[in-house]
């Protein structure tokens, strides 16, 4: 384990990608196989592999308690040198630094550890495990233990640099490495087949779910025919849950985005199970009432439920939109073009009475493109999905094939109320701020955004909120509310977190509106006319749907 921290440091301190893939390369060829496997899965920032579903239940506030407790240092002391490095894992390595005598832990030790702490049952039992395996590590090797565990190793190493590294360790193809871990999703066996010399054998295997191909996301569509030379295939944009259902026989699985079982919706497992043969299917899971979409807010209600009660189900149902179909009865079909595998997913869903294939229009002009964007918004939906009629379905992936465009909901002026100190190359600078709306005299926080503005801003703001703090709490600083901040985002909930009883989904920083005093801000009562908006909307919206939008099949 002190080797793999060692090689993480180096790959810390270099930004070249030959170097880093250099560095990975020759830990793993150093390894005896068992180790490189291991090695490999930590390296890509994870305890488990992709597919494997396992957690080990131990969040930042327990890992925090038990380093405190191990270096025996004062919580305030923890604060300053958390501050400084904004990262657990180096703080613990810094907390640490004076202990001495720790004989070091292997990978397999760790590997163990984490197996033992993912079936552990209670935090008492699982600290009982981790302190028993911190208390033996070094103090380089806490901090890849604990970067480890919170997903995110933060040395500029991507999974796909891990695939390169194998490839130059055990001289394969890079291609053929790719294309091994997309089908397993896991690189460490990926790693064993490339020692093996076995990648060109490696078959897909159902149940375990591939990455999603992602959208570009634009801001006009002028952007989508700058980068298309031809037609565009137009799905509407949906607000709720990308999913990939897998069905054999009569077992269904969906998965989310991060690869996960989605178990909240038992009544799709009917319809799906009810489709002939073998396949994988790529679409979003919306809350549908009357023929129409209902916000993502209603939607969230079910998540969370592994067993929902028939109420539930009746007062908020769902649909299941398919836009994709990536394997069909042995054959994989991440090669076909897209006109192929919609057509395909058609003819799979002909007797379906509960599945629909989204509807799709083709633009062949901008202007066209631009109208079916009205058209999506009038249905109530986020925007659009532009794809190129020839585009492979490419895992994990953002390309100039398929494209994004959006509109804000709505925008809102606030004001910073408190700022937080950032993560990674952010860990020295205030960059998370907290705004709040206005209520007569009082200011009610309503959510918290890190995007839209420049690291200059930033640095500016630092030391500008850095002069005007009210109350020092370590990572966190109450402000003078004196800074207005446009904000936008995508929809609202209602909340309990914030003191104005709601709270914005993806909220990110449009300007600073210096034109504007903190007194002109937007008031509480604007909040809820929105909310009461964004109920409304698909209702509201329903006229425009069931006319001639140009979106039908």
């Amino acid at each position: 384990m002190l080797r793999f921290a060692q090689t993480c440091d180096a790959v810390a301190a270099t930004t070249k990608k030959t170097e880093k893939i250099r560095l990975v390369s020759s830990l793993l060829q150093s390894l005896p196989i068992e180790d490189a496997t291991r090695a490999a899965i930590f390296l890509a920032g994870r305890p488990f592999p992709r597919w494997d579903e396992r957690v080990l239940g131990m969040g930042g506030r327990l890992l925090a308690r038990l380093i405190g407790e191990l270096s025996a240092k004062s919580g305030e002391a923890m604060s300053g040198v958390y501050r400084k490095h904004g990262d657990l894992g180096d703080m613990a390595e810094e907390l640490l630094a004076e202990r001495s005598g720790a004989p070091g832990v292997s990978l397999g030790e760790v590997a163990s550890v984490f197996g033992e702490l993912a079936s552990a049952r209670g935090q008492s039992e699982k600290s009982k495990l981790l302190r028993g395996l911190l208390e033996r590590a070094r103090p380089a090797e806490v901090k890849y233990i604990v970067k480890i565990m919170t997903g995110d190793l933060r040395i500029g190493l991507r999974e796909s640099l891990v695939e390169e590294a194998v490839a130059k360790a055990y001289e394969r193809p890079i291609a053929s490495v790719r294309r091994a871990n997309m089908l397993l999703g896991d690189i460490g066996e990926t790693l064993q087949c490339a020692f093996r010399n076995e990648l060109e054998t490696v078959r897909f295997r159902l149940f375990h779910p591939i990455d999603f191909m992602l959208a570009t996301p634009v801001e006009t569509a002028a952007e989508i025919f700058k980068n298309a030379a031809e037609p565009m295939v137009v799905e509407e944009k949906y607000d709720g849950i990308r999913a990939q259902a897998h069905k054999s026989g009569t077992r269904v699985k969906i998965f989310s985005r991060t690869l996960d079982e989605v178990v909240e919706f038992p009544e799709l497992r009917e319809p799906l199970a009810a489709l002939c043969g073998e396949y994988i299917v790529d679409g979003e899971i919306l809350a549908w009432h009357e023929a129409q979409p209902l916000p993502f807010t209603q939607l969230q209600k079910r998540l969370g439920r592994r067993n929902p009660d028939l109420w539930l189900i009746e007062e908020i149902p769902v649909k299941f939109v398919l836009f994709d179909l990536l394997y069909q009865d042995g054959e994989l079909l991440l090669d076909e073009l897209l006109v192929e595998r919609r057509r395909r997913l058609k003819r799979l869903l002909a007797q379906s009475k509960k599945l629909q294939v989204a509807p799709e229009r083709m633009c062949r002009t901008r202007e066209a493109l631009e109208e079916a964007f009205r058209a999506a918004l009038a249905a109530g939906h986020e925007g659009i999905v532009a794809k190129a009629p020839d585009s492979l379905y490419t895992p994990g992936r953002r390309g100039r094939f398929w494209f994004k465009l959006k509109e804000p909901f709505a925008t809102l002026d606030v004001v910073v109320t408190a700022v937080e100190y950032g993560h990674g190359k952010r860990h020295g600078v205030l960059s998370d701020y907290t705004f709040a709306v206005r209520q007569g005299d009082r200011l009610l926080n309503i959510g918290k955004a890190y995007s839209g503005l420049t690291d200059a801003e930033i640095r500016e703001f630092t030391d500008y909120f850095l002069k005007h703090t009210m109350e020092d709490q370590g990572f966190r600083r109450i402000v003078e509310p004196k800074i207005v901040l446009e904000v936008a985002f995508n929809n609202m909930q209602r909340s309990n977190r914030h003191e104005s009883g709601f709270a914005l989904r993806f909220p990110r920083i449009l300007r600073i509106r210096q034109d504007k005093t903190p007194e002109q801000i937007d008031t509480l009562e604007r909040v809820r006319e929105l909310y009461a908006r964004q109920i409304t909307l698909p209702r509201l919206a329903s006229g425009a749907r069931a006319g001639d939008s140009g979106m039908g099949e």
